[in-house]
């Protein structure tokens, strides 16, 4: 196997979610919205640049959604030794809690394939 195949977990560089907000939607078939505040940051001592994700919610119906993408809302940004990435998003959900959890998907300076994990969060509607 190759080193580009290999994934690392780089030292220092980790996910914090933020803060949680929940929104009621009404006249929707998931009326309940969750919007997250992620930041990734970077405390290692070289650059890294997120390429992708990939996100596991698994819902109190017994379903699980997967997504994976390209990018963070978007863009594939560059996060220099020190520095930090943050943005917010959303899930939204039909039942009355989830779990969401995840990784995102980069690569160093040094052309090594890095990832780092999204910390389990828990979505509960209120008074569900």
């Amino acid at each position: 196997m190759s080193q580009g195949c290999v994934l690392v977990e780089l030292d220092g560089l980790r996910v914090t979610v933020d803060k949680l907000v929940y929104r009621h939607l009404s006249a929707s078939e998931k009326p309940h919205s969750f919007v997250y505040f992620i930041t990734i940051h970077n405390d290692s001592d070289v650059s890294v640049t997120i390429r992708g994700r990939k996100w596991v919610v698994s819902h109190d119906d017994g379903t699980t959604l997967v997504v994976e993408g390209d990018g963070v809302v978007g863009q594939t940004p560059t996060i220099a030794p020190g520095g930090r990435f943050s943005y917010n998003s959303q899930h939204l959900v039909g039942s009355g809690c989830a779990v969401a959890e995840g990784a995102y998907l980069g690569m160093d300076e040094h052309g090594r394939r890095v990832v780092t994990r999204i910390p389990r969060f828990k979505m509960t509607v209120p008074n569900a």
